[in-house]
């Protein structure tokens, strides 16, 4: 009895077995990902059923991306977040894979929800197997399964395919959701073929597998006898149920089937409004007739496919009219400018009408200078891109009339403000003269300029600004300082709007630093450059449009000396004014704004001179002379061959201080005959500026 006993008793020393071992025996994988972390852990068995090497899973759920679609991917997404709203424990699904050969293939996916004592969740466990045998078997049983079993398959696949349907923001979006997403074909269906009605056609749009397609009917009338055309006129499904019924009701198209081993087919009209906008074709070559719950659900399979239709077409529809508004607010050419390269870039981020006010210009101004914008109204609305076309154009104007810099930018505060719009602007404004280099800056708000040199690092160009266009007005602070730099041959400015710095998450400073870097490293070629920097935007994705513009000063990269030079006309105020601002900047950005006055006094009498005493107009000409000494030239020509000539004026007298002038406040200065004219000349000694050797 004992021996008996105790043979009963002995177990062996592996009792019981392991639950990865029962796990194996079943074909399951096991996994646990921890919420707080993001990190995803799989068994062995799971790897397998991934199909995935432990080296090519780091931890990361985005790691499986190249197995699991994305459709598939949001789908699960969505039933857990629904589950973890929802208060459940347990999920479970069917859930399509891509095979290391590119196969689809389809798992199983049960999952437990652990939380933590206060109804957090903070894991999801669970098991992953193989079903492919598991819906082949169901597929091949046919009608032997159990129809209410059946029909609670395909009413999930239907709600399956309205869930992926619900991310669709365009048509191609629907259409590939019907075709990758295989919801269709586990209803059953061997194949699927969607047509658009336009304007009494119908185009077919999608047509899925390539193997299933018909060719032929790519456009068709309504009213031809086609059963997609049938189900569109009498807004009412077509069921074929029977090869023999195809042929007979449709032997214009039967002939293209054949080969296919069609034995049924359901038309679904996709019906908005009651209106047809296209309709839905399954075919079936496994199966004959349909029973009155299959076609409800097909039937509200063909709705929820027109609901998303109609919202993806109202959506390309209201981009398109938004992007059409924005593209004829922004130039529709850029001019070439002599003595530059020039390439501006727009990308828009817009979902439908929220688009963005940002954009460039470039102007064309007298004597060889031009105007470059950089702007940004605030907002993403159709409104913003209509207060930025406004704006775009009172700038063009303001600056064309002759403005200062600051003068531009106060007065399209001005504007903007008196627009009444409630929305403000940020703008960066850059007067360049390209003859000489000197460029003169100012800023309402927006974000600073970059400079990529000839040679050497790409930095940022720190330049006093003001408050954004609008809000300066409404604050009475229409002050805007000007920054001058030179931009010597071979050097690029970038101006941009906040989009191509600005990422998710991350610091300004360090993605200007990155844009710095991607700068320098760029093409040399300013389109290249352009194309460069809008495909890292697009690739980083975000929610703000990006607009750039960048101008290359054309030139030898070696430094030659500085030069400015000016033409004025007879009674030509303006002329001499807008001298002495370019004059004032030029002195400014070549290091000698300590001899800025004399420089501007001699040259205002100079050229006053020659305008007063001769015909036609006056040439100064000012050039940085570098060699032993560093000396600024100034020289004014007229077409008259009488020399000035120096008196010493009374103490009533309103004239002959001129030269006296000239005399005291240069280094040197003399008469030279030029042609049928002459040239008064001057210099002037100035210091080395540092580190630039000149």
């Amino acid at each position: 009895m004992a021996e008996r006993e105790a043979r009963v008793l002995s177990l062996p020393d592996d009792w019981p077995a392991h639950p990865d071992s029962i796990l194996a025996l079943n074909r399951m994988g096991g996994f646990d990902w921890d919420l707080d972390t993001g990190l995803l852990r799989l068994d062995a068995r799971a790897h397998e059923v991934f199909d995935v090497r432990p080296g090519e899973f780091d931890g990361h759920p985005e790691s499986l991306g190249p197995r699991i679609p994305t459709v598939e991917a949001r789908r699960l997404d969505t039933l857990i977040s629904r589950a973890v709203k929802e208060g459940r424990e347990h999920y479970g699904t069917y859930l399509r894979l891509r095979g290391r050969d590119g196969s689809p293939r389809w798992i199983r996916v049960q999952g437990c929800i652990r939380r933590d004592e206060k109804g957090r969740p903070r894991h999801v466990v669970g098991v992953v197997r193989d079903a492919e045998e598991e819906l082949s078997e169901s597929a091949e049983r046919g009608g032997r399964v159990d129809r209410q079993e059946a029909l609670r398959h395909q009413t999930n696949v239907v709600q399956i395919t309205a869930a992926a349907l619900a991310h669709a923001r365009t048509v191609q979006d629907v259409i590939d959701v019907l075709k990758d997403s295989h919801g269709l074909t586990h209803l059953g269906a061997a194949g699927l073929v969607m047509g658009l009605v336009e304007a009494g056609r119908i185009r077919i749009v999608a047509e899925g597998p390539e193997e299933r397609s018909v060719p032929g009917i790519a456009v068709t009338r309504v009213d031809e006898p086609y059963p997609m055309s049938e189900a569109v006129r009498t807004l009412s499904p077509q069921f074929v149920e029977s090869s023999q019924e195809f042929a007979r009701r449709y032997p214009i198209l039967w002939p293209h089937l054949t080969d296919l081993h069609i034995t049924s087919a359901a038309y679904l009209p996709l019906i908005v409004e009651a209106r047809p906008i296209g309709a839905l074709g399954l075919l079936y070559d496994d199966r004959n007739g349909f029973t009155p719950e299959e076609r409800n659900v097909l039937v509200a399979l063909g709705g929820s496919i027109a609901q998303s239709l109609q919202r993806a077409m109202f959506y390309e529809q209201e981009k398109d009219l938004a992007q059409s508004l924005q593209q004829a607010m922004l130039p529709r050419s850029i001019p070439s400018v002599p003595g530059a390269d020039i390439a501006v870039r727009y990308r828009s981020a817009a979902l439908g009408r929220d688009i963005g006010g940002d954009w460039y210009d470039l102007i064309p101004l007298p004597r060889g200078r031009v105007g470059a914008v950089i702007g940004d109204v605030q907002g993403h609305d159709t409104h913003a891109a209509a207060v930025m076309g406004q704006l775009r154009i009172v700038l063009r104007a303001y600056a064309a009339e002759g403005h200062t810099p600051a003068t531009v930018m106060a007065r399209a505060s001005v504007f903007l403000k008196e627009l009444d719009t409630e929305r403000f602007a940020t703008c960066l404004y850059a007067e360049a003269d390209l003859s000489t280099g000197v460029v003169q800056l100012v800023r309402a708000g927006h974000i600073d300029p970059l400079l990529r040199p000839a040679e050497g690092s790409c930095r940022r160009l720190s330049v006093e600004g003001g408050l954004p266009l609008g809000l300066s007005a409404e604050f009475d602070r229409l002050e805007y300082p000007v920054t001058t730099l030179e931009l010597d041959p071979g050097q690029t400015l970038l101006l941009c709007t906040d989009g191509l710095i600005e990422e998710p998450g991350t610091d300004l400073d360090d993605g200007t630093q990155v844009l710095c870097e991607l700068l320098c490293t760029g093409p040399g070629d300013v389109d290249e450059l352009a194309d460069r920097l809008i495909e890292v935007a697009e690739a980083r994705g975000g929610d703000d449009d990006v607009a750039l513009l960048l101008l290359r000063r054309r030139g030898l990269s070696r430094r030659t000396g500085s030069r400015l030079q000016r033409i004025i006309g007879p009674g030509d105020p303006e002329g001499l004014a807008d001298t002495r601002r370019s004059i004032r900047a030029a002195v400014r950005a070549w290091g000698v704004g300590e001899r800025s006055h004399e420089i501007e006094l001699v040259a205002d009498e100079l050229v006053t001179n020659a305008l007063v005493h001769t015909e036609g107009p006056a040439v100064l000409t000012l050039q940085v002379l570098t060699g032993h000494d560093r000396r600024l030239r100034m020289e004014a020509e007229d077409s008259s061959s009488a020399l000035p000539r120096r008196r010493d004026a009374g103490a009533t007298d309103v004239t002959g201080r001129g030269l006296l002038l000239v005399d005291r406040l240069t280094d040197v200065w003399g008469v030279e005959a030029r042609g049928g004219g002459k040239v008064v000349w001057c210099e002037f000694m100035v210091p080395r500026r540092g580190g630039d050797g000149t």
